[in-house]
């Protein structure tokens, strides 16, 4: 296996397009803090009355731009380039910080909730998840483009660390922003109207929740700001015929003997007359989605965003405290995964991920149903998430970035990406009353989807290992 790459220099590039990751994580995960607090102040709306329904599409409202900042990923990635694309999605990233910590900017009174602020908040939201979908496609794409193919799968898990880590930071700042104030406490009618009740932090409602989505804005400054410094994509460059400029990436990296060796690989599969989608069949755009998919389906995100709550609820007293223990075990068992992804393959990690997943999640739905409280039911959600993190959280997002050929992969990946974000907004949004109605049925149902995607990646996900991403061509033609 030839090792004679500049190791220091990809470092170097993967730091700087994993702080996409990381802003994708962060993104994604703040609202676990500042969901209580939100709700809170839009349950003193006097123009409509906020439920559980306009709370889950509110605290899921994000995951819209998300589908449209991965649908439209392709399109960006081929248009304006990798790392073009990025710069764009940390000016989104930034203008969706500061507008969800400030939504009354210029067209609303300060601190008064209505139904028009709330509209205006969800756009910020979308904006920030546009800038999301960006990442979450094309980051893995420009790092394995970069990427050398015997540490290609490492280094796109990198990606998946960089998302975990983004959640533990956001995790820690919502902690520290929240410090010795207390999320509101929402009463229930017999009715079933919500409201604040009278003992509740004014300073939760009021500014808490602000803070939390303003932070953001500093990671997302220091992300547009280095991406000035890191280099196009050889296959970026030499599929809009600039190769030259690719080579020249491409020694910078590889050394010059091995650099021409691959740009010729990347000539040859760039000129072959296959650039519509179905060009290798149908079978590897549908693999692509159904990853996608399974990475939701089997139901993460609703314990990702609402981990908290769902921690309160086991009886655990701070649910801040027991999900920042989550997110370093999350960490823990993301490097498990970057550091064996490479060793063992992507379908053992994918099929032991599920089976663990699965596991853990039928175990939460037993304890709901004999009304077991305290230890069980959180380290079986720890259990849960734990298994994803070594598994499915960095695994579908190399296969993503690796399975489709050179001449597809733009459009390709901007429809799993878009897939995954349709899906993700479904289990999200549906996941408050879904748990409201039964604990157990929710978690019941993920652990049934786990073993279907244990099921689906060891009968049709092939393993691409060791390959290079011109073998892709080769391996779909067969």
């Amino acid at each position: 296996m030839d090792k004679n790459y500049n190791l220091t220099y990809i470092i170097g590039i993967t730091l700087v397009a994993t702080l996409g990751g990381l802003l994708f994580g962060y993104d994604t995960a703040v609202i676990s803090g500042a969901e209580k607090g939100l709700e809170g102040f839009f349950l003193q709306a006097t123009d409509f009355q906020y439920n559980k329904f306009l709370h889950g599409i509110t605290s899921s409202s994000a995951l819209i731009g998300c589908v449209i900042g991965g649908a439209i990923s392709g399109l960006f990635a081929m248009q304006f380039g990798r790392r073009n694309s990025l710069r764009f999605s940390s000016v989104l990233f930034f203008l969706s910080a500061l507008g969800s910590y400030y939504p009354e900017f210029l067209f609303f009174p300060l601190g008064i909730p209505s139904w028009n602020l709330l509209i205006a908040f969800n756009l910020y939201r979308i904006l920030g998840g546009i800038g999301v979908g960006l990442a979450s496609a094309i980051v893995p794409m420009y790092i394995a483009e970069i990427a050398p193919s015997s540490i290609r799968g490492t280094l796109v898990s990198c990606n998946q660390f960089a998302i975990i880590f983004g959640m533990l930071v956001v995790y820690f700042v919502n902690f520290l922003i929240l410090g010795d104030h207390a999320n509101p406490i929402i009463d229930k009618s017999a009715e079933g109207i919500l409201s604040v009740n009278a003992a509740s932090d004014p300073w939760t409602i009021a500014r808490g929740w602000r803070y939390m989505f303003g932070s953001e804005a500093y990671v997302a400054a220091v992300f547009g700001f280095l991406l000035f410094f890191v280099p196009k994509t050889p296959r970026y460059l030499a599929l809009t015929g600039q190769i030259p400029e690719a080579l020249t990436v491409l020694t910078k990296v590889n050394g010059e003997t091995k650099a021409k060796e691959i740009l010729a690989d990347i000539v040859a599969t760039s000129k072959e007359k296959t650039e519509k989608l179905f060009a290798y069949g149908t079978a590897v755009v549908i693999i692509g989605i159904l990853l996608s998919v399974f990475q939701q389906a089997i139901g993460i995100n609703a314990v990702l965003y609402y981990s908290p709550r769902i921690f309160e609820s086991a009886g655990t007293g701070n649910g801040m405290i027991q999900t920042v223990i989550m997110g370093v075990v999350n960490i823990v068992f993301t490097v498990i995964a970057i550091l064996t992804v490479d060793k063992f393959g992507r379908k053992p990690l994918l099929i032991i991920g599920s089976i663990g997943m699965a596991i853990g999640a039928f175990a939460v739905a037993l304890c709901d149903h004999y009304d077991k409280k305290g230890i069980v039911p959180v380290a079986s959600l720890i259990v849960y998430a734990a298994f994803f993190m070594m598994s499915w959280g960095p695994i579908c997002w190399v296969l993503i970035s690796e399975i489709f050929p050179n001449t597809i992969r733009g459009k390709a990946v901007a429809i799993a990406v878009a897939f995954q974000w349709i899906f993700n907004y479904i289990v999200s949004s549906t996941f408050p009353p879904l748990y409201d109605f039964s604990p157990m049925v929710a978690y019941g149902l993920y652990g049934t989807m786990c073993v279907l995607a244990a099921i689906f990646v060891w009968k049709w996900v092939p393993e691409t290992k060791g390959k290079t991403l011109e073998d892709m061509s080769k391996l779909w033609k067969k």
